[in-house]
């Protein structure tokens, strides 16, 4: 087993989006639309009754509408930020929240361009770990992990060195993953609990999975996971999930494996 292979044994859920009653400017549509343009997510437009103006409503694979969110909300914390956002800090974990339709597109099996293939694909998955970053913030017990790649990325960046210095600082057992580039005794300062290796589950994985307290207890709090692993072509395979076998899977792996 490895963390590759849970992303291969994933099934991936369909979704779409539709852009109802449309009357800001053609741009938000194609920069919507864009975002997804090589995923399995559809992006339309419709004239839809009994929906305010500039709705984005989320769709299952066979129409039903699950969620519902305002375009300015998509807008304001995806089509018009950028991952610097992010790793400098001027998003702070408190002003993360993602709007419904984009949490509600967990199961889709994303395949995402780095740098220097895309500026702006990887911006999804940035900011879903952010997302269970504020979720493990907040629940302020149980675990979280996540992985950096190179362990120095946790203080070089303002914005990751921030999160994690509050996480190290909460009462959620953190601990992070990532191969030893020089970054591993700063990171020990935040607070947290740092694992080296230089395994392709080190090298090549993005995880971030927050674990509460009785969260395989049927009815406990929902886990959340996101994984991702990068192929020798730079691009990332991945999905994020709050399904309880699913996001266990993960964290029970990365406890046992790494």
């Amino acid at each position: 087993m490895s963390l590759r292979r849970l992303v291969e044994e994933h099934e991936g859920a369909q979704r779409g989006l539709v852009l109802a009653n449309r009357s800001q400017p053609e741009q938000l549509r194609s920069m919507l639309a864009g975002m997804f343009t090589e995923q399995s997510v559809t992006v339309d437009e419709a004239a839809v009754e009994g929906v305010p103006e500039n709705t984005v409503l989320l769709l299952d694979g066979e129409g039903n509408v699950l969620a519902e969110s305002p375009l300015s909300a998509v807008s304001e914390s995806l089509l018009f930020t950028n991952s610097d956002a992010f790793v400098t800090g001027s998003t702070s974990l408190a002003e993360t929240n993602l709007p419904a339709v984009i949490t509600g597109l967990e199961g889709v099996q994303f395949r995402l361009r780095g740098y220097p293939q895309s500026h702006k694909e990887k911006l999804l998955l940035i900011a879903v770990s952010r997302h269970i970053e504020r979720a493990a913030w907040e629940h302020d017990a149980g675990t979280h992990r996540a992985s950096f790649q190179r362990l120095s990325r946790i203080v070089d960046e303002q914005g990751t060195q921030r999160v994690y210095r509050r996480l190290g600082e909460s009462g959620v057992d953190t601990h992070v993953y990532g191969v030893d580039d020089g970054g591993a005794e700063r990171a020990a300062e935040l607070g947290v609990t740092v694992h080296a290796g230089d395994s392709p589950d080190y090298r090549d994985s993005w995880f971030v999975v927050h674990r509460p307290p009785d969260a395989e207890q049927p009815g406990g709090p929902e886990p959340l996971a996101l994984l991702a692993i990068q192929g020798d072509d730079g691009v990332w395979d991945g999905f994020f999930t709050s399904d309880r076998e699913e996001a266990l899977a993960v964290d029970d792996y990365v406890r046992r494996e790494l």
